[in-house]
């Protein structure tokens, strides 16, 4: 869960985000929003430029039934334990940058496995820092890191996917560790 202050986004007195179908419990909430994303995520995709509007466009498919605010990036500080994320303010300047820097990249393509997942790795480690979302960031990220590997020429099977290790590499990476991080991704790559 996050913690944020005099937070907006949630019913008064709660922490249970304002939603579409106005559920009022996090278990109704939480159950819904998993059915609906996991059924959005099976549908085509918007097709973009591996671009910031992209990435938008992603968790909007993904959450549009669910928040009103699908898409738009988060207006609150938002904190898990003791990681802070980035202030919403610097969100747009951050997220233009870190764009920026992976079509300087030139978006992975043309690199082996190994260099792929460094880079794809320290991209993920950013954009989680940043964490544009009030909710939604880790299913928009996956969705977007499968995009990009499926263009860099190296797809994912996310079926071989540890819930649990990515979380703990995602961590690290927090911290500045990109190693365990990496190492998912390249475990992921389809020989």
């Amino acid at each position: 869960m996050y913690e944020a202050g005099d937070d907006p986004y949630c019913y008064p007195g709660t922490t249970v985000l304002k939603n579409l179908l106005d559920l009022r419990t996090q278990e109704e909430l939480d159950e819904f929003e998993s059915t609906i994303t996991a059924q959005r995520a099976d549908e085509p995709l918007p097709l973009y430029a591996l671009d910031v509007e992209a990435y938008r466009a992603i968790h909007r498919h993904l959450f549009q039934d669910v928040y009103q605010w699908a898409g738009e990036y988060r207006t609150v500080r938002v904190s898990k334990g003791s990681s802070a994320f980035c202030y919403p303010d610097h969100i747009d300047r951050e997220m233009r940058s870190l764009f920026d820097q992976l079509a300087d990249e030139n978006f992975l393509r043309d690199l082996e496995v190994e260099s792929f997942s460094a880079k794809a790795a320290h991209f993920m480690a950013e954009l989680n820092a940043i964490h544009p979302f009030r909710e939604g960031n880790g299913r928009t990220q996956n969705i977007f890191l499968a995009l990009l590997a499926d263009r860099a020429g190296h797809p994912l099977d996310f079926a071989q996917l540890d819930p649990e290790a990515l979380l703990s590499a995602m961590i690290a990476s927090f911290h500045g560790d990109e190693k365990p991080l990496a190492a998912v991704i390249q475990g992921l790559v389809r020989a």
